[in-house]
């Protein structure tokens, strides 16, 4: 299965008024905390791989009819510490864990790449196994996430802490050849609600919070 996404920096007030002007429907809102993974065998950020465990949580009081002036109430982004209070014992059953691998990207004009994903039952032994193979923590990305359907797509208006705002579109599709096709169905899409492709960025939500890291430490 292929990904087929492209992200661009926006102003997330805006863009979701375009979406709704456009008539995007709107899905869910989601507290997303990704835990990424180093290998004990490669360095993933030299082969352009990820490896994570996602945990996410439905925002508290989320109603797909409930909008203030067309705007979500503004929350920010939430840290696994911050879950981890609210639930020592890890028992949430709204909360749900994915394991997720992404190959290096295959296309030079998207972020498309080479996905797979499961759910799995339990984050911590999840963890643990990696830790025991000796897979450790690298970073940990935090975002809230609004999901919208337009077209066959998926549309995301992200809000990740310490990077900023952010609109991703994309689909699957399971053959290679599919691949163009899909990409230039999401950049007619995103030219409809006001916004240039060229003006996506391929760097990954980890890759950017590094290089923010990185900056603040100079």
């Amino acid at each position: 299965m292929y990904e087929v996404e492209l992200k661009i920096p926006v102003d997330a007030e805006t863009t979701r008024s375009r979406l709704r002007d456009r008539g995007a429907e709107r899905i869910k809102t989601l507290q997303q905390v990704d835990t990424y993974y180093d290998a004990p065998d490669r360095e993933f950020a030299e082969t352009d791989e990820a490896l994570r465990i996602r945990v996410e949580r439905p925002v508290s009081g989320d109603d797909v009819d409930q909008e203030e002036n067309g705007r979500l109430e503004e929350k920010s982004a939430r840290t696994d510490q911050d879950w981890e209070e609210d639930d020592p014992n890890g028992t949430d059953p709204d909360e749900t864990a994915r394991l997720t691998y992404k190959g290096p990207l295959i296309d030079s004009s998207s972020k498309t790449r080479e996905e797979h994903e499961t759910v799995v039952d339990d984050k911590r032994e999840t963890a643990a196994i990696f830790e025991r193979l000796g897979y450790t923590p690298a970073a940990t990305v935090a975002k809230d996430r609004e999901y919208y359907a337009l077209e066959g797509y998926t549309l995301t208006l992200d809000r990740v802490a310490d990077v900023g705002e952010f609109l991703e579109i994309e689909c699957e599709v399971s053959a290679e050849n599919d691949v163009q096709s899909a990409r230039e169905g999401a950049e007619e899409i995103l030219g409809t609600l006001g916004l240039e492709p060229d003006n996506q960025i391929r760097t990954s939500y980890l890759g950017l919070l590094l290089a923010a890291e990185e900056l603040r430490d100079q």
